[in-house]
């Protein structure tokens, strides 16, 4: 499995508040995360740490017969999200300053090439093959429930007011139920995790261009965040790219 994972400030931020970090065991299991802190007074950041150090330490004392199963990473995941979001919403109500602090995220536990993924907010998940870009992950978003409910179109969404208006945080409710999606990541296959700032400002196809280049996983996403940034880069911009690709 090759990866790269990327960072950036963007262009009009003062603090990053994403995370995103790729964790290796001694055995062949592996942890991809990403989340993007908002709230408070720049208590994002905050959010978004806690979830990467406090997911990480979990995962890594956990024994490996608890990701013997489908059904076992399943639970592992939900019980590490549940106590990811009591803590980070404990902590925001024990912190003046991080008072109504939350984050985004995503966790990919893979089994070797058998991906599975826990989502809240609105970062996202995609497939990318040669053929064809597939998002994975539904956004927990307003203006994605306008989209799906057909009151807005595409492009409406993509200039909405209230597109970053997010329906569901880790850490802003005493509890939380994540979304789930599994995915095996067929020979020749990528999988990206991003942060809106990337989201927002790329198009699927273009992601797809840039990701089916001849070029390593590291040029590709430094191109995307750059990419990104040339747009505008109002926000920070955050990615885990994997693939089952060797590289050239």
């Amino acid at each position: 499995m090759n990866f790269t994972v990327e960072s950036d400030i963007g262009l009009k931020r003062k603090i990053n508040e994403d995370r995103a970090a790729f964790f290796e065991r001694p055995d062949h299991f592996k942890l991809a995360i990403l989340a993007d802190g908002m709230g408070g007074h720049n208590a994002g950041d905050v959010a978004s740490e806690m979830v990467i150090t406090e997911m990480h330490a979990l995962f890594k004392q956990e024994n490996a017969e608890n990701f013997a199963t489908k059904q076992l990473k399943l639970e592992w995941l939900r019980n590490a999200v549940s106590h990811i979001n009591q803590k980070i919403y404990h902590y925001s109500l024990t912190h003046e300053n991080c008072q109504g602090m939350g984050t985004t995220m995503i966790a990919v536990l893979l089994d070797k090439n058998d991906c599975t993924i826990s989502h809240v907010g609105d970062s996202r998940v995609y497939h990318i093959t040669n053929e064809t870009v597939k998002l994975v992950t539904r956004d927990h978003s307003y203006v994605n429930i306008l989209l799906e409910n057909g009151e807005i179109s595409e492009e409406e969404a993509q200039n909405h007011p209230q597109r970053n208006f997010i329906l569901k945080a880790l850490g802003t409710e005493i509890s939380i139920e994540p979304d789930f999606y599994e995915i095996t990541l067929s020979n020749e296959a990528f999988l990206l995790i991003c942060s809106d700032g990337l989201s927002n400002k790329l198009s699927t196809e273009e992601m797809g261009k840039i990701i089916t280049t001849q070029v390593s996983v590291q040029e590709k996403g430094k191109e995307l965040v750059q990419l990104a940034n040339e747009r505008g880069g109002e926000d920070n911009i955050s990615l885990i790219l994997m693939t089952t690709v060797q590289e050239v």
